[in-house]
């Protein structure tokens, strides 16, 4: 019986999402990308979870689209693939809860994206990130979406006309990631920014989420529009209420949900 293609295990609020293709160094299979996007808006929608991480099985985070399936499909089945991968990048953001790439090896093409869109990313000191599609004519555009966003268009275009690796440190100062770590210290590094997180109020972290990504792409005066909205709403909250009183009387502060 053939392994399945996403691993799930929860630690405490924490859950991991485990991509498990190593022998085809996780390449993002149909099957896996609509598996991945059901487990992310089942940790969102589940009260006990508050962050989850993505991590890959193997050598490698993840090596991008699967070839050979898209070598052998259809037009109409390479627009539902690349659906598939736009509903789990689109979806990140619209979670209630952030999201951590766990980064290991190389993560290269929709496996470099995948890493751009999460909220969050850390990687190990041998991490590579690429998107060499150009190299065998098939041009990254949309890994380039969230690249883009990530580290701007001199950087982003660099990578994508080149498709040359940038190393873990190159990534952290360019954006697209948090922080490089040794790879002895990655699950402790990851667990500990996902620890800090869930120690928050998951209404709060849910409400700032969504008020992060409505502004970010606006212009200054919408933008602050739309997040004073999100803080008016925000301080009404019972947990804003608990988490102001918490403070001023100088006890930890006791979250509803």
């Amino acid at each position: 019986m053939p392994e399945a293609p996403l691993l799930f295990e929860r630690a405490g609020p924490i859950a991991r999402l485990t991509l498990n293709r190593p022998q085809q160094r996780n390449a993002l299979s149909e099957e896996l990308l609509r598996e991945l996007a059901a487990a992310l808006r089942d940790c969102s929608s589940r009260g006990d979870i508050r962050v989850a991480v993505i991590a890959g099985n193997g050598p490698v985070f993840s090596a991008g689209h699967d070839l050979r399936e898209l070598g052998d499909a259809s037009s109409k089945s390479i627009g539902e693939i690349f659906r598939a991968c736009s509903d789990v990048m689109l979806g990140i953001q619209e979670l209630a809860i952030p999201v951590i790439a766990r980064v290991h090896g190389m993560a290269t093409a929709a496996g470099c994206q995948l890493v751009a869109a999460c909220d969050l990313a850390i990687a190990s000191e041998g991490a590579r990130f690429a998107t060499p599609g150009v190299n065998i004519g098939l041009f990254c555009s949309t890994p380039a979406v969230p690249l883009v966003r990530a580290i701007g268009r001199k950087r982003a275009l660099e990578m994508l006309l080149t498709g040359t690796p940038i190393s873990a440190a190159t990534a952290a100062e360019w954006g697209l990631s948090n922080s490089v770590v040794p790879e002895a210290e990655l699950d402790r590094a990851v667990s500990d920014l996902a620890e800090k997180i869930a120690a928050a109020s998951r209404s709060t972290v849910a409400l700032g989420k969504r008020a992060f990504y409505a502004q970010v792409s606006r212009a200054d005066a919408d933008a602050y529009e739309s997040a004073s909205a999100a803080m008016v709403e925000n301080a009404a909250s019972a947990d804003a209420v608990e988490g102001i009183d918490a403070f001023l009387t100088r006890r930890p502060p006791r979250w509803r949900d």
